[in-house]
Protein backbone atom coordinates (compact mmCIF):
# COMPACT_ATOMS: atom_id res chain seq x y z
CA UNK A 1 0.00 0.00 0.00
CA UNK A 2 2.78 2.36 1.00
CA UNK A 3 4.62 1.60 -2.25
CA UNK A 4 1.49 2.24 -4.32
CA UNK A 5 0.87 5.54 -2.52
CA UNK A 6 4.47 6.62 -3.19
CA UNK A 7 4.07 5.85 -6.88
CA UNK A 8 0.85 7.82 -7.08
CA UNK A 9 2.42 10.83 -5.32
CA UNK A 10 5.43 10.68 -7.65
CA UNK A 11 3.17 10.58 -10.68
CA UNK A 12 1.15 13.55 -9.39
CA UNK A 13 4.35 15.51 -8.80
CA UNK A 14 5.63 14.79 -12.30
CA UNK A 15 2.33 15.69 -13.90
CA UNK A 16 1.94 18.90 -11.92
CA UNK A 17 5.45 19.90 -12.95
CA UNK A 18 4.46 19.49 -16.60
CA UNK A 19 1.33 21.55 -16.16
CA UNK A 20 1.61 25.05 -17.52
CA UNK A 21 4.50 24.24 -19.83
CA UNK A 22 3.80 24.56 -23.48
CA UNK A 23 5.26 22.20 -25.98
CA UNK A 24 8.24 23.69 -27.77
CA UNK A 25 7.28 24.99 -31.18
CA UNK A 26 9.17 23.27 -33.95
CA UNK A 27 11.65 25.36 -35.86
CA UNK A 28 10.32 26.43 -39.27
CA UNK A 29 11.74 24.33 -42.05
CA UNK A 30 13.80 26.51 -44.37
CA UNK A 31 12.59 26.54 -47.95
CA UNK A 32 15.05 25.23 -50.51
CA UNK A 33 16.82 27.78 -52.62
CA UNK A 34 16.36 26.59 -56.19
CA UNK A 35 18.79 27.65 -58.87
CA UNK A 36 16.93 28.04 -62.14
CA UNK A 37 19.41 28.53 -64.94
CA UNK A 38 17.64 26.06 -67.24
CA UNK A 39 14.57 27.47 -68.97
CA UNK A 40 11.24 25.81 -69.66
CA UNK A 41 12.42 25.36 -73.26
CA UNK A 42 15.58 23.62 -71.95
CA UNK A 43 13.50 21.25 -69.83
CA UNK A 44 11.19 20.56 -72.76
CA UNK A 45 14.09 19.85 -75.11
CA UNK A 46 16.12 17.82 -72.61
CA UNK A 47 13.55 15.89 -70.60
CA UNK A 48 9.92 16.27 -71.62
CA UNK A 49 10.20 15.72 -75.38
CA UNK A 50 12.69 12.83 -75.21
CA UNK A 51 10.81 11.18 -72.33
CA UNK A 52 7.42 11.42 -74.01
CA UNK A 53 8.84 10.36 -77.40
CA UNK A 54 10.46 7.30 -75.83
CA UNK A 55 7.19 6.25 -74.19
CA UNK A 56 5.20 6.90 -77.38
CA UNK A 57 7.72 4.94 -79.47
CA UNK A 58 7.95 2.05 -77.01
CA UNK A 59 4.84 0.36 -78.41
CA UNK A 60 4.02 0.32 -82.12
CA UNK A 61 2.51 -1.89 -84.76
CA UNK A 62 3.81 -1.60 -88.31
CA UNK A 63 2.05 -3.29 -91.19
CA UNK A 64 4.01 -3.83 -94.41
CA UNK A 65 3.77 -6.15 -97.38
CA UNK A 66 6.08 -8.48 -95.42
CA UNK A 67 3.62 -8.68 -92.56
CA UNK A 68 2.92 -7.13 -89.19
CA UNK A 69 5.73 -6.13 -86.87
CA UNK A 70 4.99 -5.41 -83.24
CA UNK A 71 7.40 -3.28 -81.26
CA UNK A 72 7.22 -3.24 -77.46
CA UNK A 73 9.60 -3.73 -74.54
CA UNK A 74 10.42 -7.42 -74.23
CA UNK A 75 13.23 -7.66 -71.70
CA UNK A 76 13.45 -6.45 -68.12
CA UNK A 77 16.11 -3.96 -69.19
CA UNK A 78 13.87 -2.55 -71.95
CA UNK A 79 11.00 -2.12 -69.48
CA UNK A 80 13.43 -0.52 -67.02
CA UNK A 81 14.48 2.04 -69.64
CA UNK A 82 10.85 2.94 -70.39
CA UNK A 83 10.35 3.40 -66.64
CA UNK A 84 13.40 5.68 -66.44
CA UNK A 85 11.97 7.86 -69.18
CA UNK A 86 8.58 7.99 -67.44
CA UNK A 87 10.29 9.16 -64.24
CA UNK A 88 12.19 11.82 -66.23
CA UNK A 89 8.89 13.05 -67.64
CA UNK A 90 7.14 13.13 -64.26
CA UNK A 91 9.93 14.98 -62.52
CA UNK A 92 10.31 17.41 -65.42
CA UNK A 93 6.70 18.45 -64.80
CA UNK A 94 7.73 19.42 -61.26
CA UNK A 95 10.77 21.29 -62.55
CA UNK A 96 8.53 23.44 -64.74
CA UNK A 97 6.90 24.81 -61.59
CA UNK A 98 10.00 26.04 -59.79
CA UNK A 99 9.49 29.75 -59.07
CA UNK A 100 11.59 32.07 -61.18
CA UNK A 101 11.99 29.70 -64.12
CA UNK A 102 11.97 31.62 -67.40
CA UNK A 103 10.41 30.30 -70.61
CA UNK A 104 13.53 30.98 -72.68
CA UNK A 105 16.81 32.84 -72.62
CA UNK A 106 16.68 36.53 -73.52
CA UNK A 107 16.61 36.90 -77.29
CA UNK A 108 15.90 33.20 -77.90
CA UNK A 109 13.27 32.67 -80.56
CA UNK A 110 11.35 29.72 -81.86
CA UNK A 111 9.54 29.06 -85.09
CA UNK A 112 6.73 31.66 -85.23
CA UNK A 113 4.63 29.31 -87.37
CA UNK A 114 4.34 26.82 -84.51
CA UNK A 115 4.98 28.75 -81.30
CA UNK A 116 4.39 32.16 -79.80
CA UNK A 117 7.37 34.34 -78.91
CA UNK A 118 8.83 33.31 -75.52
CA UNK A 119 7.93 36.67 -73.95
CA UNK A 120 4.30 36.16 -74.89
CA UNK A 121 4.29 32.58 -73.56
CA UNK A 122 5.79 33.76 -70.29
CA UNK A 123 3.23 36.56 -70.00
CA UNK A 124 0.38 34.07 -70.53
CA UNK A 125 1.81 31.75 -67.88
CA UNK A 126 2.29 34.59 -65.38
CA UNK A 127 -1.26 35.87 -65.95
CA UNK A 128 -2.70 32.58 -64.68
CA UNK A 129 -0.03 30.69 -62.78
CA UNK A 130 -2.65 28.50 -61.09
CA UNK A 131 -3.81 27.15 -64.46
CA UNK A 132 -0.23 26.53 -65.59
CA UNK A 133 0.36 24.62 -62.35
CA UNK A 134 -2.80 22.58 -62.98
CA UNK A 135 -1.61 21.68 -66.48
CA UNK A 136 1.90 20.76 -65.29
CA UNK A 137 0.35 18.59 -62.58
CA UNK A 138 -1.87 17.09 -65.27
CA UNK A 139 1.25 16.03 -67.14
CA UNK A 140 2.58 14.41 -63.97
CA UNK A 141 -0.74 12.63 -63.40
CA UNK A 142 -0.88 11.45 -67.02
CA UNK A 143 2.37 9.54 -66.51
CA UNK A 144 1.07 7.55 -63.52
CA UNK A 145 -0.94 5.09 -65.69
CA UNK A 146 2.18 4.60 -67.83
CA UNK A 147 4.13 3.68 -64.71
CA UNK A 148 1.45 1.19 -63.69
CA UNK A 149 1.53 -0.31 -67.20
CA UNK A 150 5.32 -0.52 -67.06
CA UNK A 151 5.26 -2.23 -63.67
CA UNK A 152 2.70 -4.73 -65.04
CA UNK A 153 4.64 -5.04 -68.32
CA UNK A 154 1.35 -4.39 -70.09
CA UNK A 155 2.07 -3.10 -73.59
CA UNK A 156 -1.59 -2.30 -74.36
CA UNK A 157 -1.98 -0.22 -71.21
CA UNK A 158 1.29 1.54 -72.02
CA UNK A 159 -0.03 2.41 -75.48
CA UNK A 160 -3.22 3.84 -73.95
CA UNK A 161 -1.22 5.78 -71.36
CA UNK A 162 0.72 7.39 -74.19
CA UNK A 163 -2.52 8.95 -75.45
CA UNK A 164 -3.16 10.54 -72.03
CA UNK A 165 0.37 11.96 -71.99
CA UNK A 166 -0.19 13.43 -75.46
CA UNK A 167 -3.45 15.05 -74.31
CA UNK A 168 -1.72 16.55 -71.27
CA UNK A 169 1.05 17.99 -73.44
CA UNK A 170 -1.36 19.40 -76.00
CA UNK A 171 -3.58 20.98 -73.33
CA UNK A 172 -0.65 23.12 -72.22
CA UNK A 173 0.60 23.83 -75.74
CA UNK A 174 -2.83 24.98 -76.93
CA UNK A 175 -3.10 27.30 -73.93
CA UNK A 176 0.39 28.78 -73.92
CA UNK A 177 2.54 27.78 -76.88
CA UNK A 178 0.62 27.67 -80.13
CA UNK A 179 -0.27 30.88 -81.98
CA UNK A 180 -3.98 31.68 -81.86
CA UNK A 181 -5.52 31.44 -85.31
Amino acid sequence: MRKCLSLILAAVAVLSGCQGRQAAKPEPVPQPQFRVDATIKDIMDSLVDPGADYIWDAVATTVTVKGTEEKYPRTDEEWKEVRRRAIHLMEASNMLLIPGRRVARPGEKGDPRVELPPEQIEALINQDRAHFTKLANGLYDSVLPALRAIEAKDKEALLEAGDAIDQACESCHFTYWYPKK
